[in-house]
């Protein structure tokens, strides 16, 4: 699967806390995600979509959120055509979307219009949910090592 995240491919990571010191590429975050993703983190409207060959469709929020949790910096999102929504992370002044390899080759139009809210985000019970199985899941496999 091909990997988009940012159009700063180098970006360093600078973890808010010691303990996700050695989170400090996009690679890193990218494996570490990618072992924690699965049908069940995924946006329910989307999961007719998700399999092993797109692990990304459907996590764009939670990632993001989680992401925030650890680097801080804002989320926004970008509205799509289909009237869905696409969260990314701006941190330290560069954008970069962990999860935009779900569109393939599409390129979407990243403004920093849409600042999306986390306490608001999480009102929704289904992506709490999420949120939290993700988070728990993506600490589980950075443990483990």
């Amino acid at each position: 699967m091909k990997k988009y995240y940012s159009q700063n491919y180098d970006l360093a990571l600078k973890p808010k806390k010691e303990e996700f010191s050695d989170i400090n590429s996009l690679d890193k975050l990218y494996d570490l995600f990618s072992k924690a993703w699965s049908e069940q983190t995924c946006a329910p409207r989307l999961r007719n979509l998700w399999n092993k060959n797109n692990i990304t469709v459907g996590q764009c929020s939670i990632t993001s959120l989680i992401i925030q949790d650890i680097y801080g910096g804002e989320v926004y999102g970008v509205p799509l055509e289909d009237g869905g929504f696409h969260c990314f992370n701006f941190i330290d002044g560069i954008i970069f979307d962990l999860t935009s390899s779900q569109f393939g080759d599409v390129k979407l139009n990243y403004t920093l219009k849409y600042k999306q809210n986390k306490d608001e985000q999480l009102l929704n019970e289904d992506k709490k949910a999420r949120y939290i199985l993700l988070k728990n899941q993506v600490l589980e496999v950075l443990f483990e090592r």
